[in-house]
């Protein structure tokens, strides 16, 4: 038997589908790696940043790290977007309303699947 047919799957926690009021769908992953919420936590804090980053900036940073994370695809006015790099570019030109909405999805997703992690 090949190395290939000997790889053991790893069980995947199934995705949560969040909805904002224009009928956008966001669907969020169910699952962090222990390696993933230590980065978070730390670009949070705003460790290893730059001495002149604020306090914004790391929430901003930190944002878009958890969104990167756990996006799985976010479907607007009926048009998916899958892909990781379009996912964030769609975050980072997202309206404040947009942007108020994605971040209170992720408050109520992390509150559910992961207490341990704030949401900023």
């Amino acid at each position: 038997m090949g190395r290939r047919a000997r790889r053991h799957e790893r069980p995947t926690a199934p995705a949560s589908d969040y909805t904002d009021p224009h009928g956008n769908v966001l669907s969020l992953r169910g699952s962090l790696t222990p390696g993933a919420r230590r980065e978070y936590a730390e670009t949070l804090s705003g460790i290893g940043g730059r001495p002149s980053s604020t306090r914004e900036d790391a929430s901003q940073r930190a944002l878009e790290l958890l969104f990167e994370r756990l996006a799985v695809h976010w479907v607007i006015a009926g048009a998916p977007i899958e892909r990781q790099r379009d996912l964030l570019a769609r975050l980072r030109i997202a309206s404040p309303a947009e942007r108020t909405w994605v971040r209170q999805a992720l408050r109520e997703h992390c509150s559910e699947h992961f207490p341990d992690v704030s949401a900023p």
